[in-house]
């Protein structure tokens, strides 16, 4: 069995140096803060077979790989012996150093655990400099060895194998220094060279790793290597323990939701059959309800850029290890955005700072994000690509680079942009492309007052509208016009929910999420007391830096509501009746709240009316949506590699 781990940096560019008393240092450094799970009491599921390479030992001996793993755990850190770095290179070798210290006490642990260092600077660090560098750590019962290659051509599969981006640093002249920035990873791996957990520079601490070897020690006690079974039924996991789970497929693997007891708002999974939707039909007859799509001059929509874009939506391979694609944030059957979190979750679980949108008639905004910092769909889909804490990209180059060494994608682009091929400029149009078409309406709302069925909507919704109109002037944001109704007029509002949030003055319940189908109402207070303090959340401010833009957030539509919860850009509020309640109060008071934001007066009848209204604006397109995106192309990772040597 094996650990895989790739050393690298949280804060800076590994080899930056940076005063102790400004860089918070890593977990690895100090007290876990939490009491870790105890060995035997989780799964670890298979994610990939790691990947082989030829190294030098300290001997300059050539060695693969391969014959390191497989008898033993391996822990294996990428390191290069410049590093300055705290939270870098030091920080990993900090880490082992801990860890074999406890294995020289305990001769079983030592017995069944391998440390390797791997040089990702063969140029400096040779089979001498690297004996060197481990000479302070030799001794005791456990093994630490210390590895280079002999060039960087050798050590080039290596990194491409386990996702590691290293770039060398240049200082203010353009000179090339002795400094390399590249990013933290750990790979848990068994005996069968699974990779067994991945781990970022959070939760890279001893505690946390030993337990982890400890576990897997204990489910493959008296199996023999080679003959194991590791994934259970209820695991995340795949039926294959060689690849990851479900890889870019649409939303996220649906294992263990076959119970009667889960519930969810999403639209239900035995859905997902039937013919694929003629995306491209909404385009020229939009529904009823909605206006024409509109689609820019210089990115005509076609077939094959909708079906572009479509594959590229759910291929997890576009982020920066591989896992996560835009349907893990807006998950097709939950309203294409995700009814399960407040605040997206990106790559490694780093937090968002939002609640996912949906992307239902997305084609009609004009702003984009909560925050409305872009205006162009072909622009925005850019965003969550390079953020840190979504998909984690470092560059444009990377992700170009990225799509066009998958060999899936050899000719797509050129067909579908006359001979271009992926670039900036076409990847944003592609998925951009596919976007327009996530168009839903025909509503019983629509029906009842553009089509004039009577019949379409009871009673209380009807009352509803009245309201909506009227006495509740929901209308003077969402808006209703003569011949179609969007349900948002493109703006930015304050109404209060970001100032509250950031002055820690939100009072009431919330319906929390404990476990599949398992919610609790809880308060407000208790919820601070136990959570991790916001990061701060000015809205349109950040974009603008105009303080009268504080707090500042764009209309949502109203189209699909229903589906699309939780409610307000942090997805604070849970329910329908969460939001009609909060309007009625007449929102969170501060200096920039919108005039048009005031105190309801509605009865409990009115607000139910209201909120039956609310749920009439469901499309009756969406089910085929979700059979379409399901009917996506599924990628394939192991085509990059077939020895299994690719991430």
């Amino acid at each position: 069995m094996l650990l895989f781990w790739v050393a690298a940096i949280p804060v800076a560019a590994c080899g930056e140096t940076a005063a102790s008393n400004t860089v918070p240092l890593a977990p690895g450094y100090g007290d876990l803060g939490y009491r870790a799970p105890a060995p035997g009491t989780y799964n670890l599921p298979a994610f990939k077979t790691a990947a082989d390479g030829v190294v030098l030992d300290e001997d300059g001996r050539s060695v693969r790989l391969y014959d390191l793993y497989g008898d033993k755990i391996v822990l294996l850190s990428f390191i290069y012996s410049s590093c300055s770095d705290i939270n870098g290179c030091p920080l990993a070798t900090a880490v082992l150093s801990r860890i074999k210290k406890h294995l020289d006490s305990d001769p079983q642990l030592a017995d069944n655990l391998r440390l390797l260092s791997l040089s990702f600077d063969p140029d400096h660090d040779t089979p001498e400099v690297m004996k060197l560098y481990g000479r302070s750590f030799s001794g005791g019962k456990s093994e630490w060895q210390f590895l280079t290659t002999e060039s960087q051509q050798a050590l080039a599969p290596i990194l491409e194998a386990y996702s590691q981006s290293v770039q060398p640093e240049y200082n203010e002249k353009g000179e090339l220094t002795a400094n390399i920035s590249h990013i933290l990873r750990v790979f848990l791996i068994d005996r069968d060279r699974q990779i067994r957990n991945i781990y970022s520079v959070s939760f890279l601490h001893p505690e946390i790793l030993m337990n982890d070897v400890r576990t897997l020690l204990m489910e493959t006690e008296d199996t023999p290597a080679g003959s194991r079974t590791d994934i259970t039924a209820s695991s995340f996991a795949p039926a294959s323990p060689g690849d990851y789970p479900a890889p870019a497929s649409p939303g996220d693997y649906k294992g263990g939701y076959e119970s009667d007891e889960y519930q969810t708002q999403s639209v239900s999974l035995d859905r997902r059959q039937g013919q694929q939707a003629d995306l491209m039909q909404v385009l020229s007859e939009p529904p009823l309800g909605l206006p024409p799509v509109p689609v820019p001059a210089d990115n005509p929509v076609t077939k094959e850029k909708v079906d572009l874009g479509r594959k590229l939506f759910y291929d997890r391979r576009l982020s920066l290890n591989n896992t996560f694609s835009c349907a893990m944030c807006h998950i097709p059957e939950q309203g294409f955005t995700n009814n399960e979190l407040a605040t997206a979750v990106g790559i490694e679980g780093r937090t968002v700072r939002r609640n996912a949108p949906t992307l239902y008639n997305s084609a009609y905004l004009t702003r984009l994000f909560h925050d409305g910092r872009e205006d162009r769909l072909e622009q925005q889909v850019w965003g969550p690509l390079l953020a840190k804490n979504e998909m984690g990209n470092p560059s444009f180059a990377f992700v170009i680079d990225r799509i066009r060494n998958i060999e899936e994608y050899d000719g797509l682009f050129e067909a579908a942009f006359d001979g271009k091929g992926p670039g900036m400029e076409t990847i944003g149009q592609a998925l951009a492309s596919y976007e327009r078409t996530l168009v839903s309406a025909n509503s019983p709302f629509d029906r009842w007052y553009y089509g004039k069925q009577e019949q379409a909507i009871d009673k209380r919704a009807q009352r509803g509208f009245e309201l909506f109109t009227g006495k509740a002037g929901c209308v003077s944001c969402h808006r209703v016009d003569d011949t179609h109704a969007l349900f948002t007029d493109n703006a930015m509002h304050n109404t209060g929910i970001g100032w509250a949030s950031s002055m820690g003055v939100e009072t009431g319940q919330h319906r929390v999420l404990v476990a599949p189908g398992v919610y609790l109402d809880v308060d407000s207070d208790i919820i601070r007391s136990v959570s991790e303090v916001p990061p701060g959340d000015v809205g349109l401010y950040e974009v603008t830096q105009n303080p009268a833009d504080r707090w500042k957030y764009r209309t949502a539509t109203l189209r699909n509501v229903a589906l699309t919860a939780p409610y307000m850009h942090d997805g604070s509020l849970m329910t329908l009746e969460e939001v009609v309640e909060f309007y009625n109060r007449g929102g969170y008071d501060n200096e920039n709240l919108d005039p048009l934001i005031r105190p309801l007066q509605l009865n409990e009848q009115e607000i139910d009316d209201l909120v039956s209204f609310l749920k009439t604006l469901t499309g009756d397109n969406v089910d085929i949506l979700v059979s379409d995106a399901f009917a996506a192309p599924v990628g394939d990772l192991r085509k990059q590699n077939p020895d299994g040597g690719s991430l």
